[in-house]
């Protein structure tokens, strides 16, 4: 998958009210759930205990964190756009989020994005992108979430 170079708010502005992308699926491995469990403190079992999950839980394995699963988001959004002729890149907030679907380990996830809105702050772009995380062969979306960015495009 080859980026959509985007060097300026100009370039982000013909995206405005349409689908920019989508990124490749990746696989959400027990070892990134453990490693988010032991950065997060969140060592709850339905995460980290694969034994007890296949008899007690409901999912019959592991699952993601929510939170983990957002946290890959700018990496999964980098694969749709690449943010050329930025000084800086904020996260700058999260709305709406909701959780739809747990991701039980070794699932593949991927994010579909809509660009909703682009606002110039004085020189700074504010956008607006919705964004599905779908997960294979599954037709529920893992979440769905408005993330705003921050780009301070060089002039």
């Amino acid at each position: 998958m080859n980026p959509i170079p985007i060097r300026s708010h100009a370039d982000l502005e013909k995206f405005i009210g349409k689908e920019i992308g989508v990124s490749d699926y990746l696989k959400i491995t027990q070892k990134q759930i453990n490693l988010f469990a032991d950065a997060t403190l969140d060592h709850q079992w339905i995460h980290i205990d694969e034994e007890r999950c296949k008899t007690e839980s409901p999912f019959k394995a592991t699952i993601a964190h929510g939170y983990l699963l957002l946290s890959v988001l700018p990496y999964l959004w980098e694969q749709i756009v690449d943010v050329q002729n930025s000084k800086l890149t904020v996260n700058y907030g999260i709305e709406k989020l909701k959780f739809g679907q747990a991701v039980t380990v070794d699932s593949e996830v991927r994010v579909r994005c809509k660009l909703k809105s682009l606002v110039n702050l004085r020189g700074i772009t504010k956008a607006e992108i919705s964004a599905t995380l779908e997960i294979k062969d599954n037709p529920k979306p893992a979440f769905d979430v408005t993330v705003i960015f921050l780009y301070h495009f060089n002039q």
